[in-house]
């Protein structure tokens, strides 16, 4: 089990925990009502410590090395997945995965960013910062459920879209761009999920749905905290001001309109129960798929411009001088 900074005083008790328990396993001493004297104070401390957590211990808690990944979700959620690849102009990315799957009795078309699981996956995924060709990649699949009439399920969780020079040299923006373009008019339902990071425009590539939803201990916005620090501030030490600066938590998103609900995690993060969040967003997708099948493609494009449009606060800017001659 890996502990972040914060949960130091629950690695101290899991730690007494298992000397306890070496002792019950010798079989000398009878330690079982103090073995639950200490797990009923880990679950006690875990609740307080997870009650307010700051923006930065939810950046820390969305890159945890056990969380689970978009694979794990697709292998837990999902039946007879059938991974598809290939962006047809340049290459396979492999830090964006997608293919068919089922959900229940349901034929969807699945997206996701992929991190890796060690060190070794970690370079081949690139940390799941994607390339030109992993948002073409995505974008085929999308045109393939469109034609097929197969809704689109996104899981995001990504630091970003990869900055290389290949990488712009190869078109970033404009296959980002071209994304959002097409998927503000797919015909057919998008679901998207912020499983761990969204991050700036790697996130928004495959983000743009009919509903967004974000879990519990996510964050979503445009930079990260600490290449926010480092613009500002020349220096990654201000990284936890910056993180509380960006209001980037799914509380704030939620309160800014950005995202349409948060899904709550087991109490200590997704990581802590892998298995009852991948039932928990599973029972989450199948009601939301649901509601969005039974529109009409025509006002679901709609409904999706609209809930954008909204997005953000604006006004329009009127030239008095030019106002004044169009009265004349």
């Amino acid at each position: 089990m890996v502990f972040l900074e914060f949960e130091k005083p629950l690695e101290l008790l899991y730690e007494q925990l298992d000397k306890i328990k070496e002792v019950s396993d010798g079989g000398v001493i009878d330690v079982t009502d103090k073995i639950k004297e200490l797990e009923k104070k880990i679950q006690n401390t875990r609740k307080e410590i997870y009650a307010n957590l700051t923006g930065w211990q939810k950046v820390q808690l969305s890159r945890h090395p056990e969380r689970p990944y978009s694979l794990y979700y697709i292998d837990q959620m999902f039946t007879r997945f059938v991974e598809l690849h290939g962006d047809r102009y340049f290459a396979d990315d492999k830090a964006i995965v997608g293919g068919l799957a089922k959900l229940g009795s349901q034929t969807v078309m699945v997206i996701g960013h992929q991190k890796g699981i060690n060190t070794k996956m970690r370079q081949y995924r690139n940390f799941g910062m994607a390339n030109p060709e992993g948002y073409r990649k995505a974008l085929r699949l999308m045109k393939m459920a469109e034609r097929f009439n197969i809704p689109v399920v996104s899981l995001i969780d990504t630091p970003g879209a990869y900055p290389g020079l290949e990488a712009e040299e190869r078109g970033q923006a404009e296959a980002i761009a071209r994304n959002l373009f097409e998927m503000a008019q797919l015909r057919v339902p998008i679901i998207c999920y912020i499983i761990g990071e969204g991050a700036s425009g790697g996130a928004l590539g495959i983000g743009l749905g009919d509903k967004v939803f974000m879990l519990e201990n996510t964050w979503y916005t445009v930079i990260s905290p600490e290449s926010c620090s480092s613009i500002l501030w020349r220096s990654w030490d201000f990284k936890e001001t910056a993180a509380e600066a960006l209001k980037l938590t799914a509380e704030h998103m939620l309160e800014f309109g950005l995202i349409d609900e948060i899904i709550k995690e087991p109490i200590g993060g997704a990581h802590t129960d892998p298995e009852k969040m991948a039932k928990i967003l599973k029972a989450h997708l199948k009601k939301e798929i649901q509601n969005l099948i039974d529109l009409n493609p025509e006002d679901r494009i709609n409904q999706r411009i609209e809930k954008y449009a909204k997005m953000g606060d604006y006004e329009i800017a009127v030239d008095e001088t030019q106002d004044k001659k169009r009265k004349k």
